[in-house]
């Protein structure tokens, strides 16, 4: 079992935060793990024969091979925040490499805390080689006393042929962090990418919109969000999927709740090759007066590609309420017993320890009264 996590210099109170991200201190449930507190990285380790977690300075003097997957699929011009990390001399940030048909039992975890830094950026690199299978819990917070700060994150995936890799993504930052996410992937032959994202706590912004390229026949790629914006936060989030090979096939879903906050929705499915499939799935509640803004797109470039989209936002219907306390709850349970039926989103092929840790976030969203 790889080494215990050291969490001595955080309070009581950040150690909490980074629970709630995901982060597991005894790693009874992880294969591997990364911990970063603003610019030092404090933990790096694997416990899965056939699967190396390095931080990126190391992976890139232990394998100079890897410098061919850095900056390959975001540009490091793409805007402002990807030249902020493409500039910097030091780059921090991790890589992950899954040899040919490894499978991870458990998941690996890579935990972000900001603390003392105005800006803190990482770069991280995700290598799964052919047949080979991954998950990843990506948990990211800041400290309890910040007053702002700025996080940049560039992540670039490969997914091999036949490979899988599962990235869930769980942001708890406070409600003066700014967070600009940039990722992308790439995905071969009969290969699978599934992303899932949770942000149920109070950010001043995050602005993010990852692509995946299925660039080999049958490959699939599927993202879920569930997020919640309370009063001054500003969420747009989008992702975009393009089907670059037959029987590629896609899946965008969202489940949207502001209480006073603002969210963009945003979806993109694109066919430029026959025999493809695509769907975006939006659904929004307004609890208090905010706004939920959902923009999804398809774009058709052939005869033989099928792609659909549906867009819902409103509120919780009266007659659900009134139907639930005719059977003895009251009108507060019956109407958080709904919020949590429209956030308790099952993610086909999400394995059970993290579709746990996303129940875990809805739970900690709910009992703080969202």
């Amino acid at each position: 079992m790889p080494e215990k996590i050291q969490m001595t210099d955080l309070s009581p109170e950040d150690q909490r935060r980074l629970a709630l991200t995901g982060l597991e201190v005894d790693m009874k449930n992880r294969s591997g793990s990364f911990f970063q507190k603003d610019q030092d990285v404090c933990h790096v380790t694997s416990d899965c024969s056939g699967i190396e977690f390095l931080t990126l300075g190391k992976a890139l003097q232990q394998y100079p091979w890897v410098q061919d997957y850095v900056w390959k699929v975001v540009s490091k011009d793409k805007d402002k925040f990807t030249r902020y990390v493409a500039a910097q001399q030091d780059p921090r940030g991790f890589v992950i490499i899954a040899k040919k048909g490894t499978k991870s039992v458990y998941p690996l975890q890579a935990c972000l805390l900001m603390s003392d830094s105005p800006v803190q950026h990482v770069h991280n690199i995700i290598i799964a080689e052919e047949g080979s299978e991954l998950h990843i819990i990506s948990g990211c917070t800041s400290a309890s006393a910040r007053s702002s700060g700025t996080h940049i994150g560039v992540t670039e995936f490969y997914v091999g042929k036949g490979a899988k890799v599962t990235s869930t993504m769980i942001h708890n930052w406070g409600k003066n962090i700014a967070v600009y996410p940039r990722s992308a992937s790439i995905v071969e032959e009969n290969g699978v990418f599934l992303s899932n994202y949770v942000c149920m706590e109070p950010v001043r912004k995050i602005q993010m919109s990852p692509v995946c390229h299925l660039n080999g026949e049958n490959a699939v790629g599927r993202f879920s969000s569930v997020v919640v914006a309370p009063s001054g936060s500003l969420l747009d989030l989008g992702s975009t999927v393009n089907l670059n090979a037959h029987g590629t096939s896609a899946e965008l879903l969202t489940r949207a709740i502001t209480t006073g906050g603002f969210i963009f929705s945003r979806g993109m499915i694109q066919g430029k090759v026959k025999g493809t499939r695509g769907h975006i799935e939006c659904k929004g509640l307004i609890l208090k007066d905010g706004t939920i803004h959902a923009i999804p797109e398809i774009r058709g470039e052939v005869v033989d590609t099928e792609l659909s989209h549906e867009a819902a936002v409103g509120k919780i219907a009266k007659d659900e309420i009134e139907y639930l306390m005719a059977r003895g709850l009251d009108e507060e349970t019956a109407t958080a017993t709904i919020i949590r039926g429209f956030l308790d989103v099952r993610v086909e092929g999400l394995p059970d320890v993290l579709q746990d840790q996303i129940n875990a976030a809805i739970d900690a969203a709910e009992k703080s009264g969202f």
